[in-house]
């Protein structure tokens, strides 16, 4: 017997949609492997969150082929769009943002099969957002940030004051996700809105920054030094991960051995960017260890 628990009464325009998706989503809760389904109904005309389409249905797997499969569907002038998703590549986006729409699908979808109660504990965790977990995604969001602050200020130190202003902009948009994080949440895909509520002093950054009317230039220069600040008030709380992972052996790390540690590989692109910055912080001390070569050392690190 199928451990699913079926709700009939999906209404969409006047037409009882579980009726209608049962046979599709039904033969996939038949398969021994499939650990919960979920179905997100589009709420607006235009909506991001499932790609405009009006229904998704999103089924969660255990050792699939395939690690993420899609199918397209229509009825009665609808669209519907299947994604089945192993739970490895799951856990993997949830814990790097690295498709932002399944957090929100899984905390606002309806549950429509949850083998042994495999959604509702992960609708649980997400809603949790365990203190482990956010050190990763902060170290994450800020070695992002760091990189592109950094290309703004090169961009705006250089003339190009569209490229800096479109940087800056990126910039602030790492900087709310990283508030965000900071106080519990997972940054969804409407960010802004999140942030207006829950950091107003973010959200009047960004908003002095689009809607002042200052020349561009003038706009950037000034937000550079708004924004730097706040990006180092939090350089040791956002970099925690990195930190801790560090402090696990007493001898100076190689960039080499630190960009394939297996914690790490998940902000690895930014590694660079984010250790100048902390050399520049002296939050981590640059050793130097001599070569074959005259007058030619090896860059290490540690706390």
């Amino acid at each position: 017997m199928i451990p699913v628990e079926v709700h009939d009464y999906y209404i969409y325009g006047g037409i009882l949609m579980e009726n209608l998706l049962r046979p599709i989503y039904q033969e996939r809760a038949s398969h021994s492997n499939t650990l919960g389904i979920l179905m997100v109904e589009k709420e607006h005309p235009v909506s991001p969150v499932t790609d405009n389409f009006d229904v998704i249905l999103f089924i969660i797997v255990r050792n699939a082929e395939e690690a993420w499969y899609v199918k397209h569907y229509e009825y009665e002038n609808k669209k519907a769009a299947m994604h089945i998703v192993d739970e490895r590549l799951l856990n993997n986006w949830i814990e790097t943002s690295g498709y932002r729409k399944v957090v929100q699908w899984i905390i606002e979808g309806k549950i429509l099969f949850d083998r042994n109660e495999y959604v509702s504990e992960l609708k649980e965790r997400l809603y949790n957002f365990p203190e482990e977990n956010r050190d990763l995604r902060k170290a994450i969001e800020f070695a992002k940030l760091i990189r592109a602050y950094r290309e703004c200020k090169n961009f705006y130190s250089s003339g190009q004051h569209l490229d800096a202003y479109s940087m800056m902009v990126r910039s602030l948009h790492y900087l709310a996700r990283l508030s965000v994080i900071e106080k519990g949440f997972y940054p969804e895909i409407t960010v802004w809105n999140q942030v207006k509520k829950i950091e107003p002093e973010i959200y009047k950054l960004y908003e002095e920054f689009t809607q002042s009317t200052e020349p561009t230039d003038k706009k950037v220069q000034l937000m550079l030094l708004a924004s730097e600040y706040a990006i180092n008030s939090r350089a040791e709380k956002s970099t925690r991960h990195l930190l801790k992972i560090m402090q696990t052996k007493h001898t100076p790390w190689s960039f080499g051995d630190l960009k394939v540690h297996p914690e790490i590989d998940k902000y690895a692109l930014d590694l660079g960017a984010l250790l100048e910055y902390l050399v520049e912080r002296n939050i981590v001390k640059v050793v130097k260890e001599e070569t074959k070569g005259k007058y030619i050392y090896h860059r290490k690190y540690k706390i």
